[in-house]
């Protein structure tokens, strides 16, 4: 009963959470975000003392059932274990025995997490959390597979005259973040497909934390020593591989509560129950018995016999490194010399190439003096952006790379699918975390979605009146790049998209017109970005900044026109 009630709940969770980061149409509701808001890193970068206090409860209670039941990546790698027993044969199928734990693997990582977080090196903290890592593989792995089918319902029914379907574009958001992606799954699934719960338990952060809890829970599995035959079925079933049914004892600290043993246990020798009247909280990895003490001598033997294999490489080794420090040091300045030339010859040559092509390398020396405009301008020049762009309801640098874990479920939301996660456009501690892209769309006015979907706070939620009033970026206009200025031909494109008129235009030449720019009252949109026809570089585009600000708009009063009958 308890294992068909946690396969009915995982299974539950574990496609809603999935279906939550496909769902490009907005079929589900907003309020399945809860199932995100309960995910342990996410709630404790949130500062959600509600949720972590009902989760610390939870598994002092109850024990892991949050790494079995609510963990969208656990559920991924029982699916695996799963396909494994389904498809091997009677033969083949899959046994796993006893391991003891590795903890200075399972506290390295733990560890290693802390201070990569303290050190602000977020990329390894988004890395190792269990429900970020689901949701990149999900992002970009599942996503376009969901929406290659949904173009493929799109053409069989549209040909029937049938518009269910409406077709949607798809990009390739991220070369870093789909190789990431592919690493994730092959590690998780090679090793849920030989070990089961391995990662868990000596991997995942999260599964480590909640051990140090579990392991005092109230429910634990425990042994019926009047029942149990010591048949071994319960350990060759635990994908955790922390039953050791010769001592009788159940590692609670790894124990994911998946309760499969107790369902394959015929002698009803494992119960799932609190503890009876002298029996210890937490049971002991090894009984104190003589046959379940370990020989020491063995091991004695074995680390005396590496002591003195170690011994006597030493000697070899200290003389190779004193070999090694005499020979390197002319190598060592030579090849600094070496690198030296190097750079002069490249400034030198960098310098000569810009002296004869002026136009190509930064600001053009050739400046022309424009009457109609009363300034000089050069010939075209590139143009790049220097910050990256954060998401509305970053508010500032800082805050937002701290509490961002590059869930990537704000880049799924998205339906301008501008969110991208970025390479090193944040620096080494700010990969794969998201920004803003305006080669195929721009961000729309009155959209708040990925406001309302982060699940740790790194983008706070904003109002549609305070997205209206959020600067995330800063326009920048380079007439020569401009087409009315080097083709002297109307376009306006910048000015029509832009819905503060922070791009505007004024007259020019003749009947021409061209942009002229208010910077304060630019919220960064990107729309003027978007549609600039500019080639081969824009003469537009919107410039990041390290922390939001606040702008003020002033509106016109329109005066209400009354039309008698038709108006014409």
């Amino acid at each position: 009963m308890l294992r068909k009630l946690r396969i009915g709940v995982s299974m539950v969770t574990g496609a809603l959470i999935a279906l939550y980061f496909l769902d490009f149409a907005e079929l589900l509701p907003l309020q399945l975000k809860f199932l995100e808001e309960i995910q342990l890193l996410p709630a404790l970068l949130a500062l959600n003392v509600g949720i972590l206090a009902a989760l610390t409860l939870l598994t002092f209670i109850f024990g892991r059932v949050y790494c079995s039941s609510v963990c969208p990546l656990g559920v991924y790698q029982d699916v695996v274990s799963r396909i494994r027993k389904w498809t091997s044969s009677r033969k083949h199928k899959k046994r796993y025995k006893y391991l003891p734990p590795l903890n200075w693997m399972r506290y390295g990582f733990l560890g290693l997490t802390v201070v990569a977080f303290v050190a602000g090196l977020h990329v390894l903290v988004g890395l190792l959390d269990p429900y970020s890592a689901f949701g990149r593989m999900t992002v970009h792995l599942l996503k376009p597979v969901y929406q290659a089918g949904n173009n493929l319902l799109f053409n069989i029914f549209s040909s029937f005259g049938n518009h269910t379907f409406y077709k949607i574009a798809i990009y390739l958001l991220s070369v870093s973040s789909l190789v990431v992606a592919l690493a994730t799954l092959a590690v998780v699934s090679v090793l849920a497909w030989r070990n089961g719960r391995i990662y868990c338990n000596t991997v995942c952060p999260v599964g480590t934390t909640l051990g140090l809890i579990s392991r005092y829970s109230l429910f634990q599995i425990r042994f019926d020593s009047s029942a149990c035959t010591l048949c071994g079925s319960c350990a060759r079933l635990c994908k955790s591989s922390c039953i050791d049914f010769k001592q009788m004892s159940v590692d609670t600290s790894r124990c994911v509560n998946c309760f499969d043993c107790i369902d394959v246990c015929k002698e009803s020798g494992l119960h799932y129950r609190l503890p009876r009247k002298g029996e210890t909280l937490v049971q002991p990895l090894v009984r104190p018995e003589a046959g379940g003490m370990r020989v020491p001598g063995r091991n004695r033997r074995k680390k005396a016999a590496g002591a003195s294999a170690r011994e006597s490489a030493m000697g070899m080794k200290s003389q190779d490194k004193t070999i090694l420090t005499l020979s390197g040091a002319t190598t060592g300045d030579s090849r600094r010399r070496f690198l030296a030339a190097v750079g002069v010859a490249g400034l030198a040559a960098t310098r000569l190439v810009a002296d004869k092509n002026p136009g190509q390398a930064g600001i053009s020396s050739r400046m022309k003096y424009v009457p109609e405009l009363g300034i000089e301008l050069g010939s075209k020049r590139e143009v790049a952006r220097t910050k990256p762009i954060m998401p509305p309801g970053a508010t500032d640098f800082k805050r937002f790379t701290e509490k961002c874990t590059s869930c990537h479920l704000c880049v799924a939301k998205c339906p301008a699918q501008i969110i991208k996660p970025a390479f090193l456009d944040y620096g080494l501690g700010g990969m794969l975390q998201p920004m803003l892209h305006f080669d195929n769309h721009f961000c729309n006015y009155d959209c708040t979605i990925c406001c309302d979907v982060c699940p740790t706070d790194a983008l706070l939620p904003l109002s549609k009146d305070d997205k209206h009033h959020n600067q995330m970026g800063v326009v920048q206009l380079y007439l020569e790049n401009c087409i009315v200025y080097t083709d002297e031909t109307s376009c306006g494109a910048c000015s029509e998209h832009c819905p503060t008129q922070a791009v505007h235009m004024v007259p020019y030449k003749d009947s021409l017109t061209i942009p002229k720019i208010e910077q304060n009252i630019c919220v960064g949109c990107g729309g003027c970005e978007y549609v600039c026809p500019a080639k081969p570089w824009k003469a537009i585009f919107v410039e990041g900044k390290t922390a939001h600000a606040r702008i003020e708009l002033e509106f016109e009063e329109v005066e209400e026109t009354t039309v008698d009958g038709f108006g014409f």
